[in-house]
């Protein structure tokens, strides 16, 4: 069976860090381009950020860049997402979520229609005081 499935959510104050992590089974994650998106209560699905299938291309919302780190190991089959000085707006649920094979090998994108693979269950992250 093919899975991802995220871990490392919980609560931390504002300016703290967490990372979460997407473990791959059924399938190697490094055929994969990875993406991490997150939704809110009442909000739309967001990308976050993502990871080509070769690790050469990083992309990251505005919002998170330069406090977001993605990341992928191969021989662990998981990939990360590194967050830090975390803010009250970036509570949600975070997901992983893989491309298909014959996407988004080279580049990757946060919008929401290619990534058409395996989807995790989502980790809830919150950051409040």
């Amino acid at each position: 069976q093919l899975q991802l499935v995220e871990s490392g959510g919980g609560l931390v104050q504002p300016g703290g860090s967490l990372t979460l992590s997407c473990a791959a089974s059924g399938f190697t994650l490094g055929d994969s381009a990875i993406g991490w998106f997150r939704q809110a209560p009442g909000k739309e699905r967001e990308g976050v950020s993502c990871i080509s299938s070769s690790g050469g291309d990083i992309n990251y919302a505005d919002s998170v860049k330069g406090r977001f780190t993605i990341s992928r190991d191969n021989a662990k089959n998981t990939v990360y997402l590194q967050m830090n000085s975390l803010k009250p707006e970036d509570t949600a649920v975070y997901y992983c979520a893989s491309a298909l094979s014959d996407s988004y090998y080279y580049t990757c994108g946060l919008g929401l229609t290619r990534w058409l693979g395996v989807w995790g269950q989502g980790t809830l992250v919150t950051v409040s005081s």
